[in-house]
Parts: C-alpha cells; structure tokens; sequence
C-alpha cells in the first residue's frame, strides 16, 4: 500500500509541473525559436497576420541593432594591462629612469623591443585608450562637424557658451 501511494504522489507532482506552463508561454517560447531560425516561406503562409507583423518586427530590429556602431576616437593614451602604466604619447617616458623615448613619439613608431619601463612587460601587453563618440558613426560626417565631438568637447561649447552669454550681459550693465 504504501508503495502504491508514493507512486501516485510522484506522478501527481510530475503531472502538476506541466499543469502551471501557460499555453501563452508555450507559444511565446515556440515564436522565440521560430525567429531565430530562417522561416520557409511556405510556412509563413500558415501563420497569421499578427505573426508575421511581430516576425517582420524582430527582423527590423535586428537590422537597426547590426547598425549601431559607435565612433571611437583615440586619445594618445596606451595603458599596460599588467601594471597600469600608462604611456602618453604626449610625454613619452623620459620622466623613467632609462626611458629614451622622446615626447610626440606615437605608440605605433615605439622600437619592437620597447617594453614597458615599470613591469618590463612587452608591447604586445598595452591596450589603447579610446573614447566613444556619441551617435551612430554613419552619422557623423552630417551636421557642422560636432557629430564627430566626444561628450566632454560638446560639454565645453555648451558651458562655454553659456559663460560667454553670461558675460556679454553683464558687460550690457557696465555701459550705463
């Protein structure tokens, strides 16, 4: 008797499992796989209108998501992933002790043996520093050249604008 009862209560639970799946989210998960796969067009003809309109959707956006590519800008800058040193190509590394290389030398035109002054790691070992330019990098040729801005230049025209307006004001109350 008991064992009976221990199998009935083990089929209640695995059936019970199925019973909280919502047909809603059954057909949701079925729709998730079927955009991820390329559709047949003699399929699309059975699906519904709704379908085809949410399929055409994904698809759409999946175009404007591969087109969301961002500029990015160099800044000089090339940090060393072992030490976090990092070379400047504005000052070179005089400043270390047996640095030679000469400040305005670009990270590129660096000997192949120049490694780096404080670890000793090679040159391999440095990651460029780079700032993501705002906006899409299709659209940065558009507009007065400040498409092509970073943030904080676009900052400084703005607050500097700002400034200036505020001064010209209040050089307006000196003239009386």
């Amino acid at each position: 008797m008991p064992t009976t009862f221990i199998i009935l209560l083990v089929l209640a639970l695995a059936l019970s499992v199925e019973a909280f799946t919502t047909p809603r989210a059954f057909h949701s998960s079925k729709m998730a796989l079927r955009m991820s796969e390329p559709v047949d067009p003699m399929a699309e003809a059975e699906l519904d209108s709704e379908t085809l309109l949410m399929m055409e959707k994904a698809r759409r956006a999946d175009e404007l998501r591969a087109q969301e590519v961002f500029m990015t800008k160099s800044t000089g800058k090339h940090t060393c992933r072992n030490c976090d040193w990092e070379y400047d190509e504005t000052k070179g590394d005089v400043m270390m002790i047996g640095g030679t290389i000469k400040p305005g030398t670009k990270f590129e035109e660096l000997p192949s043996n120049w490694r780096c002054p404080v670890c000793r790691a090679s040159k391999d070992s440095f990651q460029e520093t780079l700032i993501e330019i705002p906006g899409f990098a299709v659209n940065q040729g558009y507009g007065f050249g400040t498409n092509a801005m970073t943030s904080g230049e676009k900052t400084s025209w703005i607050f500097g604008g700002l400034f200036l307006f505020f001064v010209l004001l209040l050089s307006g109350y000196a003239l009386n």
